[in-house]
């Protein structure tokens, strides 16, 4: 079972950063900066956070807590990206560093105690713990290019209407084991 956790989270974890992908590319720089008011998160604010997020938590997570002195949580809220460039590079370094930490990982990791903020985690509950936190956040930055793109918007699920031929297409494969990114 450990080695089919494994396996799939990293998938999950892939799924969800696609999401974030899909996302951008519909999007330009300005839209990504797009803010309803003062006080809320555009999708550049989001990308900040869970970048900072992602550095603090997964560098050397196995023998430092995941948060880190160096990290500046408050300034993740603030959007200081001057292109989307930078906006993506931050992106692409947060994940590279979640993934450089858990695809290495062995089952016999998953029971080891990890802390976050003097909390411990088992490995696996931490994982658990920011995959629903990235999965939080990519579900606000699609819905926020949906509000910003509205009738033009490339529906990254199941478009409303095609639930039918989608279902009939499944259906139509023979039944078997497999993720369900696999035919993304």
């Amino acid at each position: 079972m450990e080695t089919s956790y494994l396996t799939s989270i990293i998938k999950q974890f892939e799924y969800y950063k696609s999401l974030g992908d899909k996302t951008f590319n519909q999007l330009t720089f300005e839209n990504m900066q797009w803010q309803s008011n003062e006080d809320s998160n555009s999708i550049a604010i989001i990308v900040k956070h869970m970048a900072g997020n992602m550095l603090s938590r997964w560098t050397d997570f196995l023998t430092e807590d995941g948060e880190k002195e160096w990290r500046q949580r408050d300034e993740e809220f603030v959007d200081s990206f001057n292109s989307i460039e930078d906006l993506k590079a931050a992106w692409e370094n947060g994940w590279l560093c979640l993934f450089n930490a858990i695809k290495p990982l062995k089952t016999e990791d998953l029971e080891r105690i990890i802390y976050i903020r003097n909390q411990g985690h088992t490995v696996t509950e931490a994982i658990n713990r920011q995959l629903t936190h990235y999965a939080y956040h990519i579900g606000q930055m699609v819905f926020l290019g949906k509000l910003i793109k509205g009738e033009d918007w490339q529906s990254l699920s199941i478009p409303k209407g095609n639930s039918v031929k989608y279902n009939e297409e499944k259906f139509a494969k023979t039944k078997g084991k497999r993720h369900f990114t696999d035919d993304l």
